[in-house]
């Protein structure tokens, strides 16, 4: 259980559409937080670094781009608390931008728009809002919950405001660690240097970590040496939601792998020996899927799902592809489309595809090298159509497969008690005339009584005179014993119909 709860700075990562201002801005919000003891140190790239408002530290992750961010995801490493969205609104919403929105949705990460280059567009403002709120990114302003702030990086505007809607978002998700358990986090760069080995860049998610202390991070082990902060200073320390450098690992780990505080080398090497027989999946990351197999994954769910990335040719194709898809989802089998996209299918694509558990489909559209790569390595499936139709007759018949099926009732034969008896053994057998149709033993049965029903379930006897038999016909009497009626009285109606599955089709 955790004890030793207390807040902790938020991370945070820069994502939108290349050429939008994410490195500009970056840089900006670093050169407005150093102090004058700091000028004339230079910056170490660590791949991280935190800055200060009003007393409060937040991280940043210097690692831009939705494909960065989404490898993270698949090794089971969601490290981003929150996503600054970069939109350049002399451009409008782009591409990446959609693709970038896509993936923050699929890891239902918090998003503040940064709406950069003001002083090249103010006017744009509103038309950019207006994009975004196509996408469920619908800003205060105009009734939503999705806080914006004008900035120009190399003017400097809103940087500040930026900083503190950061805050803002952080207080809201009310961010906490334990501060007095192991350390434990993730790995978020490396690098071989010449000199000191093995450099690596941790985030630290819980717990303290400190000099002299032995980490098993990943499939190595190390002690830690020397910890180091993003201008090279010495750190004797890294809480909760922080970033440092540190030296000391064997090996070089890959980045996403996760780290924990472990009592000796020796206790690491001996976890990672009993683990390399072990192949696991992070929790985190939904299994492959296909559409043959996503059938058997969801029975057993109440809720009922697939996943689609769409990638097609032109915008007419997605979106006659979007609005028909749309209506072929019904509430009871629902159709996620994350994310929709003109032209090739890449490598985000795939690796988007991968973190949700999604197929991806692709309209008279190719693939590019990389993405093929990601196909191999991640197993995600794609397939390819021609024609519109062969698309959507594949997702209806696959959608159709998750429908229950539906329990029809056809009836078989009406019968009027005429007499009952009570037999010594406590059953009660119905003496009857058959009204309609026909009655068959085992058949499903419903005993009422004028509007109400009395008790319903199985004709287990059938007897015509004294021999078990297996029917009986309209204008025969029998007796009749329905399993487990306590309560039959002379008048009732036993209504006999029989339960078929029907397979629904969409």
């Amino acid at each position: 259980m955790e004890k030793n709860l207390r807040a902790r700075p938020p991370i945070v990562t820069l994502m939108g559409h290349v050429d939008h201002g994410k490195t500009s801005l970056l840089d900006a919000i670093r050169k407005s937080n150093i102090t004058a003891q700091e000028h004339g140190q230079i910056t170490q790239h660590i791949g991280a670094y935190t800055v200060e408002v009003s007393g409060k530290k937040i991280t940043f992750l210097d690692t831009p781009g939705h494909e960065a961010f989404t490898a993270m995801r698949l090794r089971g490493a969601q490290v981003t608390d929150i996503v600054i969205l970069v939109v350049a609104v002399n451009e409008g919403v782009m591409p990446q931008t959609i693709e970038a929105v896509h993936h923050c949705q699929a890891a239902q990460v918090p998003v503040i728009v940064a709406l950069n280059k003001v002083d090249k567009g103010r006017d744009n403002i509103p038309r950019v809002k207006a994009e975004l709120a196509k996408y469920n990114l619908l800003t205060e302003d105009l009734g939503g919950q999705t806080i914006s702030v004008e900035t120009s990086a190399p003017k400097g505007l809103g940087i500040d405001s930026l900083l503190e809607a950061v805050l803002l978002q952080a207080e809201m998700m009310e961010l906490k660690a334990d501060y007095g358990i192991p350390a434990e986090g993730v790995v978020i760069e490396t690098k071989l240097d010449r000199g000191s080995g093995p450099n690596i860049t941790l985030i630290v998610l819980k717990g303290i970590l400190k000099p002299k202390q032995s980490l098993l991070i990943g499939a190595t082990s190390g002690k830690v040496r020397a910890i180091y902060d993003d201008h090279g200073g010495y750190l004797s320390e890294v809480s909760p939601g922080l970033a440092a450098r540190i030296i000391g690992v064997e090996e070089l780990p890959a980045v996403g792998a996760k780290f924990r505080v472990v009592s000796s080398e020796k206790a690491a090497r001996e976890i990672i020996e009993k683990e390399k027989s072990l192949v696991s999946t992070p929790s985190a990351v939904p299994p492959r899927i296909t559409l043959e197999e996503f059938y058997l994954r969801l029975q057993t769910k109440e809720t009922k799902e697939l996943t689609i990335v769409l990638k097609a040719d032109v915008a007419g194709s997605v979106e006659a592809l979007t609005e028909s898809l749309q209506k072929i989802s019904i509430p009871e089998v629902n159709l996620n489309l994350i994310h929709a996209g003109v032209g090739t299918i890449s490598e985000s694509d795939v690796l988007l595809a991968r973190s949700s558990g999604s197929i991806i489909l692709g309209f008279n559209v190719s693939i590019d090298a990389k993405a093929k790569t990601a196909l191999q390595r991640e197993k995600v499936q794609v397939r390819f159509y021609q024609v519109i139709y062969d698309l959507l007759d594949d997702v209806r018949k696959a959608l159709s497969g998750l429908l229950a099926p539906k329990m029809k009732e056809t009836l078989s034969g009406k019968i009027l008690v005429k007499q009952v008896f009570h037999l010594s053994n406590g059953h009660i057998i119905a003496g009857c005339s058959v009204l309609e149709g026909k009655v068959l033993r085992g058949s499903k049965a419903r005993l009422s009584r004028g509007d109400k029903i009395v008790w319903e379930s199985n004709i287990s006897s059938l007897r015509r005179f004294k021999e078990d038999v297996r029917e009986v016909a309209a204008g025969y009497e029998c007796g009749v014993e329905l399993e487990g009626a306590k309560d039959v009285e002379a008048g009732d109606i036993i209504t006999a119909f029989q339960v078929e599955e029907v397979v629904r089709i969409l």
